[in-house]
């Protein structure tokens, strides 16, 4: 079992920035794959980065040159930086890693964006 736990979210303007943390319970050592996620209201959870380990970190089109995924492996941390966040960034964002066979999610932070 991984325990994930997200802070970081809040409430900004349009233009603004946020920095969204995510700290495992795991070593990332372990971890295959780790990324993070958002669901807006009414939508489907969507893909936001994907950072597979020893790979090429993958963007969504609609936070390509806003947002970057970097992380800690001393405190087992990841990190979602989100710069000039718009109204239709607004939801509930969730960090994912996978370990093994297994994948685990966060709680999930809100982040609202008002125009």
């Amino acid at each position: 079992q991984v325990q994930l736990v997200e802070s970081g979210g809040g409430l900004v303007q349009a233009g603004g920035s946020l920095r969204l943390s995510c700290a495992a319970s795991a070593t990332f050592l372990s971890i295959n794959v780790m990324g993070w996620y958002r669901q807006g209201p009414g939508k489907e959870r969507e893909l936001v980065a994907r950072m597979p380990s020893g790979g090429r970190t993958i963007y969504a089109e609609y936070v390509k040159g806003r947002f970057t995924i970097s992380t800690d492996d001393a405190k087992n941390t990841m990190y979602l930086q989100m710069k000039n966040l718009k109204p239709e960034d607004t939801a509930v964002y969730y960090c994912n890693v996978i370990v093994g066979m297994g994948g685990y999610w966060g709680q999930g932070t809100q982040v609202t964006v008002s125009s």
